[in-house]
């Protein structure tokens, strides 16, 4: 046969931008061989007429982290056409870990990204396998994905790994900056893309402690980036908050040469205080202006939280809920019903300078268990009805529920012409899907999918090849993955195929598939007609063509960026 796998008719939208023509793609060996005229003989053909046939997506947003190593398929990214991620984000992950230090890694991620202690232990079990930053990434290549991977090196393992519990409480020795900085470099030299950090305010940690970064002051900063601009490797990605904004990205660019991409750029919502959208917008473009390589990512989603009481994500940045983060269940369900915390819950509620406050406010009841009949309704109506504070309605709810009653709010980007301008502006970059994070609370994975169907057939606001690009080979180029994110004669086949007729993801649905029997919100794709990583079909018809469980599997890990 001439080729593995030939697709046939489709209109091929190559990740460039240029418009899309139609053609055929014959892959073999693993390579892209032919492109618009593919003669010959084929082991798999692939009738893509009607259809967009276009190079896999990249999520350069994704927490599987710890997933991966109990889902190598890494779901739900590859059903929605993802085909490389890029875990590590926020400087989160799970290398380097000392074996004592791994409650403390594991109680920071429950807390900071909405993951499940319980899952995290039976996923990872006693033994993980792995230490260092080098030996996790062997441990990948291990183990075998099926999809491809980026790894950020984070800063709050390695700092928790230099400085143990005290990571959370103070700054650094000159001493132990150094020490962090050659596990910096030692990560970039094993394969790393790049360091990853966070001084958001509601990032919050082990015990309720502000995660290890925020406790970093701006010479260690500065230091560890530096290990970058010395290797004159790897990019920065950093998630903005105070003291780690637009002037500090300017000074971190001179300093070390490397791009910055920092989530996220949010209508409706920002962390630093420093305006709206078009405002962010503005200081961004003076930043390139001025010559820094400093990008914001992006979201085509409304950010919606999914969450109940025992684990109040959208809270814990306020003093608040301070209490209740360091709190385990039955202390917290002590807290809720303080009368102390009762009148400082409502005054929250009712402070107009707090965005998320106000929106509490129109947040669904979604699951009510002692009384179905108000779910699907706002946490305002019903108390309006019940002639009780929105704050206190919540908390009986919750107590008589055992904390179980959840809550829909739309945190972020609900004004569709804003996302719109945002999404079309020539200097952000598509990512924020947080896929493996928050796994109760929301489900963004699905992110393309919501592109392709919402924004490009529904809307018409974008074009199909500006939706390729934006999904494919604009987040490759910005965290400088090196052999992904286009379609090209003698380029690894990564390669979708798309029904524009019912691409979409469906509606969010919960389930008990973690690790322990703990839960996940998942959408499921249509449309994703094929999904090919490495020459191997992945996925047809929206169902897996591979043993993901059991089988060899075509992912490749990309060490700085590329495949081996």
């Amino acid at each position: 046969m001439e080729y593995d796998i030939k697709i046939t008719g489709g209109t091929i939208v190559d990740g460039t931008g240029n418009p899309g023509y139609l053609g055929d793609v014959g892959i073999k060996d693993g390579k892209v061989v032919a492109m618009g005229k593919a003669t010959g003989s084929a082991a798999k053909v692939i009738d893509a007429k009607g259809k967009i046939v276009a190079p896999g997506f990249v999520d350069i947003h994704t927490h599987y982290d710890a997933q991966v190593m109990w889902d190598r398929m890494m779901t739900i990214s590859p059903w929605h056409g993802v085909t490389t991620v890029v875990v590590g984000n926020c400087g989160f992950g799970i290398a380097p870990t000392r074996p004592e230090h791994r409650q403390m890694i594991a109680e920071t991620l429950e807390n900071v990204e909405g993951m499940s202690v319980n899952a995290l232990k039976a996923g990872l079990g006693a033994d993980w396998g792995f230490e260092t930053f080098p030996q996790y990434m062997d441990a990948i290549e291990k183990k075998g994905i099926a999809i491809n991977m980026g790894v950020l090196i984070g800063h709050t393992p390695v700092r928790m790994y230099v400085m143990g519990e005290d990571a959370t409480e103070r700054e650094a020795t000159p001493g132990e900056v150094a020490k962090m900085r050659a596990l910096v470099t030692e990560g970039i030299e094993a394969g790393a893309i790049g360091f990853a950090t966070s001084k958001a305010a509601t990032h919050v940690g082990f015990r309720g402690k502000p995660v290890p970064s925020r406790a970093a002051n701006h010479d260690e900063m500065l230091s560890l980036m530096g290990a970058l601009g010395d290797l004159k490797k790897g990019m920065i990605q950093i998630t903005i908050g105070k003291g780690l904004s637009y002037k500090e990205f300017a000074e971190i660019s001179e300093t070390t040469g490397r791009r910055i991409s920092w989530t996220a750029l949010l209508a409706g919502f920002n962390i630093t205080g420093a305006g709206s959208h078009r405002d962010q917008l503005r200081k961004s473009e003076d930043l390139i202006a001025a010559g820094h390589d400093v990008v914001p990512q992006v979201t085509c989603r409304p950010l919606n939280f999914e969450f109940n009481f025992k684990a109040p994500f959208p809270f814990e940045a306020s003093k608040t809920f301070a209490p209740i983060s360091q709190a385990n269940f039955e202390g917290r369900k002590k807290i809720y019903g303080s009368p102390e915390f009762g009148e400082a819950f409502r005054h929250l509620i009712d402070r107009p300078d707090i965005s998320l406050a106000r929106t509490f406010k129109i947040a669904v009841i979604s699951y009510c268990p002692s009384d179905t009949s108000i779910e699907e309704r706002t946490v305002g109506d019903v108390a309006a009805e019940r002639g009780v504070h929105p704050a206190d309605l919540a908390i009986e709810l919750s107590l008589a529920n055992e904390l179980a009653v959840r809550f829909r709010m739309p945190v972020a980007n609900a004004d569709e012409d804003a996302v719109e301008e945002l999404l079309n502006h020539k200097d952000t970059v598509l990512g924020l899907s947080d896929a493996g994070a928050h796994a109760s609370q929301l489900c963004d994975g699905c992110y393309s999918t919501h592109l392709l169907s919402r924004w490009v057939r529904e809307k018409k606001a974008i074009t199909i090849e500006a939706a390729i690009r934006m999904l494919a080979s604009r987040p490759a180029e910005v965290f400088g993955i090196t052999d992904r994110g286009l379609l090209a004669v003698g380029r690894p086949a990564d390669v979708v195929v798309i029904d524009m007729e019912t691409v979409g993801a469906g509606p969010l649905r919960r389930v008990n598939d973690l690790p322990a029997g703990e839960e996940r919100l998942i959408s499921d794709a249509t449309g994703i007609d094929a999904v090919i990583v490495n020459g191997a079909l992945l996925r047809e018809n929206n169902v897996n063509a591979l043993d993901v469980v059991n089988g060899k599997l075509p992912g490749r890990l990309l060490r700085n960026g590329a495949a081996a």
